[in-house]
């Protein structure tokens, strides 16, 4: 995972192709709450609808959520459902050079009609197509293979979306990949539910799931599917297809990889609440391709689809999930049970995720050597004024130079480990510098936090903060409550316990907003 963590830290844009049927979803909204009168079926009650690319559509925005700059190539009719699905692509910043008017068939269209009742969560309810499932003619085949070879040279990696609409061909599959093989770019196929993948010989990968697999190889299971059958699986696939390699796609048991003359691999899922499954096997292989444009290994890179696929389960409908929200994901995964100690770039990504949320971000930083009342009273103090409060602390060599030889006390991996502890706290950095000014301009925070004990030209990075709007809270000390003073109460039994009278006052003052 750290492998992948690295790799996803230095993501670097790509130029991806999407080949396939690109199809326009019109998501029709209402009311339903009673039923017909004259048939037991539901009344939707119209409110609203809205546009949407779907299918190969759908895949070019995962792909430009992924960073991707996107060329699409496929078929139109002549259509208002074409010039609304060319808007929308182009308005996401998808070359739509490439798609092809063919006048003889109608832009394929899905219609959902979906409704609430008593404001709960929109359900699908029927669905209505229009499409034509006519192979394209030879002509027309043509004119798409021209405009993939004069396109090639300046992309990364080609996709294949194929919902057996009738665009790809095994004309257009063959000319395709034989092209791309030729330039040296790879092919990622997710197939279409068919008898036979031949036109898909000599892609980089296909991704089909278990189903899609069986129909294909003719190899069934009764009851459950063994790790052996999806392996028997992806083998004949592989060399009936001339495949790199073959990622079944599993559903809740995740994905299986198997390259070729390698140890197949299990990528489990992670526990998720599944909203909608709708729009997951285009982001896989969005998430795929994506991946290993990035030179990201063969495993690594199902690792990333899956969580990608995931994140999209638990959205309704086709949500293209952005990059970071990946990143933060891995992350998540990767962190599980392991503390809040951050990295910066792994600090920087959660960062950018509360913020596109719309939350405030706290910043406070000190030695925190021996941890006492005032350092958790301050703490409290500066979550109550965002919703992610990231603390930042020396490392032992400066508390060394700052306190004296015999400090600190704790190391620095025990300072992390009780601040982790602490439920006011998300996110805990060590820095090396003198001061964080360094990590604060990185961060950004809306709010500084620092004790009242140091005057405003005293805290690094007020002025940046301040600067573009953000906010600077001095909390004031309590009274015998400091690392030192806890340490010499330590050698003097005799010492008084302090008085919490300051930080009443200080709430007082803060709740007449003072």
């Amino acid at each position: 995972m750290d492998s992948l963590l690295e790799h996803v830290a230095r993501w670097k844009p790509f130029t991806a192709l999407v080949v396939g049927d690109f199809m326009l979803d019109q998501l029709v909204y209402g009311d339903a709450e009673r039923l017909s009168a004259d048939a037991p079926v539901p009344i939707l009650h119209v409110s609203s609808r809205e546009d949407r690319p779907g299918g190969s559509a759908n895949v070019c925005l995962d792909l430009v959520a992924l960073k991707g700059k996107v060329l699409a190539m496929g078929v139109t009719g002549n259509d208002d459902a074409a010039r609304s699905l060319r808007d929308s692509l182009s308005s996401e910043g998808v070359d739509v050079a490439g798609l092809v008017v063919d006048a003889s068939r109608p832009t394929t269209v899905k219609q959902n009609l979906i409704g609430k009742a008593q404001a709960r969560h929109p359900q699908k309810m029927f669905r209505v197509d229009y499409e034509s499932r006519e192979p394209l003619s030879l002509e027309v085949v043509a004119e798409l293979l021209a405009q993939f070879e004069r396109t090639l040279p300046s992309v990364d990696v080609v996709c294949i979306e194929d919902y057996g609409k009738g665009v790809c061909t095994p004309e257009l599959c063959q000319g395709v990949i034989r092209a791309a093989r030729r330039a040296g770019k790879p092919v990622f196929v997710d197939p279409a539910r068919l008898g036979d993948f031949s036109k898909y010989r000599g892609a980089a990968a296909i991704t089909p799931n278990r189903t899609e697999a069986e129909t294909a190889t003719g190899l069934r299971t009764h009851g459950e599917a063994s790790n052996e059958h999806n392996r028997e699986l992806a083998e004949k696939l592989l060399q009936e297809c001339e495949l790199d390699a073959v990622v079944l796609t599993l559903d809740r048991d995740g994905a299986m990889l198997q390259e070729r003359g390698g140890e197949p691999l299990s990528v489990p899922t992670i526990a998720r609440q599944v909203y909608d499954v709708t729009g997951a096997g285009d982001m896989f292989l969005a998430g795929l391709a994506a991946a290993r444009a990035n030179a990201i290994d063969w495993a690594d890179a199902v690792r990333f689809a899956n969580a990608a696929a995931g994140l999209e389960v638990e959205v309704f409908g086709v949500q293209p999930i952005p990059l970071e929200k990946v990143h933060l994901s891995l992350l998540s995964i990767a962190r599980a049970g392991g503390g809040k100690l951050r990295t910066m770039r792994e600090l920087l990504v959660e960062v950018a995720e509360v913020k596109r949320r719309g939350g405030k971000v706290v910043f406070t930083n000190g030695c925190f050597d021996v941890l006492h009342a005032g350092h958790v009273w301050l703490l409290d103090q500066a979550k109550k004024e965002g919703d992610y409060l990231i603390v930042a602390t020396n490392t032992d060599e400066k508390i060394r130079q700052f306190k004296g030889e015999n400090r600190p006390v704790n190391c620095a991996a025990d300072r992390v480990t009780v601040l982790s502890g602490l439920a006011s706290v998300d996110a805990v950095i060590v820095f090396e510098e003198d001061t964080p000014s360094e990590s604060i301009t990185q961060v950004k925070p809306d709010v500084l936090v620092k004790g009242g004990e140091y005057a405003p030209d005293q805290i690094p990075g007020a002025k940046f903060v301040q600067s573009y709007g953000g906010r600077l809270l001095r909390v004031p000390m309590l009274d015998g409550q400091s690392s030192t003073q806890v340490l010499t109460r330590l050698g003097d039994p005799r010492a008084k316990v302090v008085s919490p009278g300051d930080r009443d006052r200080f709430v007082a003052d803060r709740s007449r907003g003072q």
